[in-house]
């Protein structure tokens, strides 16, 4: 991997986390136009998202201390923890195509077009649960934990921006999670300094940017332009593959 790569690799990652399309399914995809696998390089993608974190606990660093989210926090992060220590390997193995990724841009996509519900419910146990199970779902390359856990939220009648914000934070345990386990398994670094501190800056930067633009978007717009584009990059992915 080159310099350029990672910073290429970082962008990607930063803006996709946040976007509603898929920060799995589009390095999937670059993976397979710069012949590389990102999966296996352990450093490189606990670096990655190290920096997403990070770009978390800074924008939403108010709500994190504002202990009314922590119970609905926690009930919400139940389903991906399941699914991650007992499925997540057995998944990535079967859907880390990607054709894979191409089926199910275009699945969210559609359901990103259906007229979305807006009323003005606050988090509770049963919204938090059923986010956290659309969270589990996006283990799946191609359809995005923002995505999943936002369109879940607005659809139980939950304002676009309350559910991005229990989404993004609902997000950061799991991102500290699972970096945590890749970490613990990482005994060494498989690529140079230079190439990884790319790669955090460029990701960490991008985040920063992509999750402040989607919160001001939400306000007054809907997922359907990121449906459109879920849609046709999808077709142009089978296409390709």
């Amino acid at each position: 991997m080159t310099i350029l790569q990672a910073i290429f690799l970082g962008l990607l990652q930063g803006i996709t986390e946040f976007l509603p399309i898929s920060s799995s399914g589009h390095l999937v995809v670059a993976e397979s136009l710069l012949q590389l696998d990102v999966s296996a390089l352990k450093d490189f993608d606990i670096t990655l998202h190290t920096a997403t974190l990070l770009a978390i606990l800074i924008y939403f660093r108010r709500d994190l201390l504002n202990t009314k989210w922590w119970p609905w926090l926690i009930l919400g992060s139940v389903p991906a923890a399941i699914v991650g220590f007992t499925l997540e390997d057995q998944i990535d193995a079967l859907f880390r195509s990607a054709q894979s990724v191409g089926i199910f841009m275009m699945i969210m996509g559609a359901l990103f077009l259906i007229p979305q519900r807006q009323n003005d419910k606050p988090i509770n146990g049963w919204r938090a649960l059923l986010m956290g199970c659309g969270q589990a779902l996006a283990v799946i390359p191609g359809i995005s934990r923002s995505g999943a856990t936002i369109f879940t939220g607005m659809q139980l009648g939950m304002k676009r921006e309350e559910a991005a914000r229990f989404s993004f934070l609902l997000g950061a345990i799991a991102i500290a999670g699972a970096g945590l386990l890749k970490a613990l398994d990482t005994q060494t670094l498989e690529l140079p300094l230079a190439i990884l501190s790319a790669g955090f800056i460029a990701a960490f930067l991008s985040s920063l940017f992509a999750v402040s633009w989607l919160m001001k978007f939400l306000k007054n717009h809907s997922f359907r332009v990121f449906g459109i584009y879920r849609l046709a990059l999808g077709l142009i992915i089978l296409l390709l593959f």
